[in-house]
């Protein structure tokens, strides 16, 4: 391949990279679309199984044991698919907020 074929495919290259960039304006127009689009998001602190007689049982003031620990990140879920894990954090005297510790890359 000669220099000029070298520099015509990295420029081609270097195109692509930067339409595809989330921060150049073309993808961000192309993503207006879907931006009112609502979505469920979740925090899990963690999981259990029970049978539903130990469900029935359960009354106000009944402990429900976890599979987690305290200081355990928590799942942060879109549409009931893993996103991201994080820390549960105060948000003011009331509420309580989530804060991304770590995103999950999923392959498809």
């Amino acid at each position: 391949m000669s220099d000029l074929e070298k520099d015509e495919f990295t420029t081609s290259e270097e195109q692509k990279k930067s339409e595809l960039s989330v921060d150049s304006p073309r993808f961000a127009h192309d993503l207006e679309a879907i931006y009112d689009i609502p979505v469920t998001v979740s925090a899990v602190l963690g999981r259990t199984t029970m049978q539903v007689n130990q469900l029935l049982k359960l009354g106000r003031g009944a402990v429900v044991e976890l599979d987690r620990k305290i200081g355990d990140s928590i799942d942060i879920m879109v549409n009931n698919r893993l996103i991201a894990r994080g820390e549960v954090v105060m948000v003011d005297d009331l509420r309580l907020g989530v804060t991304m510790t770590e995103i999950i890359k999923t392959e498809k």
